[in-house]
């Protein structure tokens, strides 16, 4: 299958590839990476959402040594994620939370790297993977954008089976077109861990310092969401899911291939 664009990174803004470069095998390398330290430093320097999901697996596309793409493979903040297409115990599957590949990584890069990432993945008993696709633009506060969206068309090129949009949803935005998720919000409110990196992502952009006593804390959130961050509705992440295995039991009827707004495609082609 032909795609239009393909996808790259570097310093958390989107670049693109042409579909006809053949990436070379010979030299490029994929080898899992068993802490979480170096992908999650590639991740949060490169992809447009500065952030990093519960790894389970990790797999680095190599160059001459070097790191040029990372792919993460996560437990969702929700299991039915994962129990929606693959029933059972969720731990049975994954999600690609984050697969972010350096612009220099010839067109063809994330089907030749998603292939032997899934191969590594068929040693782990596990039974199909999910991704999501984010499908809506990321503006700065000032309009310039920092993420086109996209529809997952290297998704489709290594014949995923697409199962439609996940739930709409409001999103709060910072200045710098980050998401201040609605998991922040929680850590943040309820304490939990983890909760002061999560308000000095607010604090960054002007917040007073976060309390620590709950009730002033909730305040202090509800006040600063509020004046710092844009609402933005969210219409939902397009999914899609591979079997692993003959005997997946996945579940939902495929449908077919979002197609790619040709005016994303004319903006991204500057990038080319």
């Amino acid at each position: 299958m032909q795609t239009p664009l393909n996808q790259r990174w570097r310093d958390r803004r989107d670049f693109y590839r042409r579909p006809d470069e053949q990436i070379n095998p010979l030299r490029y390398e994929v080898a899992e990476i068993m802490d979480d330290t170096t992908p999650k430093r590639f991740v949060t320097a490169m992809h447009y959402s500065g952030s990093y999901p519960n790894a389970r697996f990790r797999f680095g596309l190599y160059r001459a040594g070097a790191l040029v793409g990372v792919a993460v493979f996560s437990h969702p903040m929700n299991d039915a994620v994962l129990t929606n297409v693959f029933p059972g115990n969720p731990k049975d599957s994954v999600e690609l939370g984050r697969f972010v590949l350096l612009d220099s990584v010839e067109g063809n890069g994330e089907s030749w790297f998603l292939a032997r990432c899934f191969a590594q993945l068929r040693t782990k008993a596990l039974r199909g993977v999910v991704s999501m696709s984010d499908p809506l633009p990321r503006y700065t506060a000032d309009g310039h954008t920092m993420f086109a969206g996209h529809i997952g068309t290297c998704y489709q090129a290594h014949n995923a089976r697409y199962l439609g949009r996940a739930t709409a949803r409001p999103l709060h935005v910072l200045p710098d077109g980050r998401v201040f998720s609605a998991r922040c919000v929680s850590k943040v409110r309820d304490g939990e861990r983890g909760w002061k990196y999560s308000a000095a992502l607010l604090e960054a952009f002007g917040a007073t310092p976060c309390p620590s006593t709950d009730a002033k804390r909730r305040a202090w959130l509800k006040r600063w969401v509020s004046q710092l961050t844009r609402r933005v509705s969210h219409p939902g992440n397009h999914r899609y899911a591979w079997p692993l295995v003959k005997h997946a039991g996945m579940v939902g009827t495929p449908q077919a291939y979002p197609k790619l707004d040709l005016s994303v495609l004319a903006d991204a082609a500057k990038h080319v």
